[in-house]
C-alpha cells in the first residue's frame, strides 16, 4: 500500500484547494487531517492507513511538506 500512499500524495498536492484544505485542518485537527487523507484515498480506489501516510510524510526530501509536517506533528 505504500505506492498508494505515494500516488495519492501526487494526487492530493495536484490539487491546490485540497492541499489547502487539508493544511488548514491539520493545524487545528491533526487527526482529522489524516482521516481526511486515508478518506479520500478511499474515494479515489487508492487505500491507505493513517500509519502508511505518516510514515510516507515522514520520509519525503520536500521543504513544504516537511513544514506542514512539523507544525501537525503536535497533534499527532
Amino acid at each position: 500500500m505504500s505506492s498508494n500512499a505515494a500516488e495519492l500524495y501526487q494526487r492530493i498536492e495536484s490539487d491546490a484547494s485540497c492541499t489547502r484544505a487539508l493544511f488548514r485542518q491539520a493545524l487545528q485537527n491533526p487527526q482529522g487531517a489524516l482521516k481526511a487523507i486515508s478518506e479520500i484515498g478511499d474515494d479515489l480506489g487508492l487505500p491507505v492507513t493513517t500509519e502508511e501516510v505518516k510514515e510516507y510524510l515522514s520520509q519525503l526530501d520536500d521543504n513544504e511538506t516537511k513544514q506542514w509536517f512539523i507544525k501537525a506533528r503536535g497533534g499527532l
